[in-house]
């Protein structure tokens, strides 16, 4: 009987590894780490990677992208509640930290935002950018109001580092035993990440046109970094199409700038960036922010890298 137990243990694990990033089983033998969503899992697959007795889950289904208006389930909540450690993308992503923060005991909470600089949302549409660019200081604050602050911190290669070196500090801070492992691979990822900014920035350097026009404002803190201007989004959030007169405008501005890249993303319908396109010179190209993907530890490297070739297509 307990061969079988055993034999059924063995096969839900995996079964549940490859159906998501979901856990199913808990063993009190091991340290459990949860990510919000997918960019924070792949950051803790890296630095967990290869470490004895350590298991690492994602709580939102990959398909999901950014947890805009994200409903905890009870199983969430469940997941929550096992883990040894949360961790959260922050800068308001996760809306629904503060009420989990105040009903879960003693949850260590990791905020891979800490010490970043914030970007209020839609700021590329102000005249003056330094009035809203925030020092996110308060290591003890795990949220602000939703939409607040541009949350999505990871596009920006150099923002994604500071997040896996946060994410890092606050695993060693739960697990110490295995405090050098965790640095060895937390190394061994910023080098590949180091190596990858570097291309993006060489790659990006002799373009000459820089404006574009975004799906929503996933990639502000993108543009920022690598010297490209935004001038306008066409959904301010997934989901939320733009009317008739928010089109007409953003044609009009279209032409005015002569804008001639309108870049979409993978997990959302492209219907409004065929229409500004069908009245302008501008032609759809796919950036991927990297909300979704494989179960692949080198899965933002390589979206990023894809990316890179489009926006050399797309502005040369």
């Amino acid at each position: 009987m307990k061969k079988i137990l055993a034999l059924l243990l063995t096969t839900t694990i995996a079964v549940g590894s490859l159906s998501g990033c979901i856990r199913t089983d808990y063993q009190k033998d091991k340290v459990k780490f949860l990510a919000s969503f997918y960019p924070i899992y792949i950051m803790a697959l890296n630095i967990v990677d290869g470490v004895e007795g350590i298991e690492v889950d994602c709580m939102a289904e990959v398909q999901v992208g950014c947890l805009h208006d994200f409903k905890l389930s009870t199983d969430n909540m469940r997941d929550i509640e096992k883990s040894d450690g949360f961790i959260i993308n922050g800068a308001g992503m996760e809306g629904f930290i503060e009420d989990i923060a105040n009903r879960v005991d003693g949850l260590h909470i990791i905020d891979s935002s800490t010490g970043i600089n914030l970007l209020a949302d839609g700021h590329h549409h102000d005249e003056d950018e330094d009035e809203h660019e925030h020092e996110h200081e308060h290591e003890d604050e795990h949220n602000h109001d939703h939409g607040e602050y541009n949350a999505h911190l990871w596009v920006s290669v150099a923002n994604y580092i500071k997040q896996v070196e946060n994410i890092t500090e606050g695993i060693v801070k739960i697990d110490p035993v295995h405090e050098k492992e965790y640095r060895r691979n937390s190394k061994e990822y910023i080098a590949k990440l180091t190596k990858l900014q570097n291309e993006m920035e060489s790659g990006l350097a002799n373009i000459s046109d820089r404006n574009i026009i975004t799906f929503h404002e996933a990639f502000d803190y993108f543009a920022e970094e690598f010297n490209l201007n935004i001038v306008s989004v066409i959904e301010r959030e997934p989901g939320s199409e733009p009317n008739a007169k928010d089109l007409a405008s953003i044609i009009d501005l279209t032409n005015e700038t002569g804008v001639k890249a309108l870049f979409v993303e993978p997990q959302y319908p492209d219907t409004s960036a065929d229409i500004i396109a069908a009245e302008t010179d501008a032609k759809v190209y796919t950036l991927d922010p990297g909300v979704s993907g494989d179960m692949n530890k080198d899965a933002y490297i390589i979206m990023m890298q894809e990316n890179l070739k489009v926006l050399q297509k797309a502005l040369t």
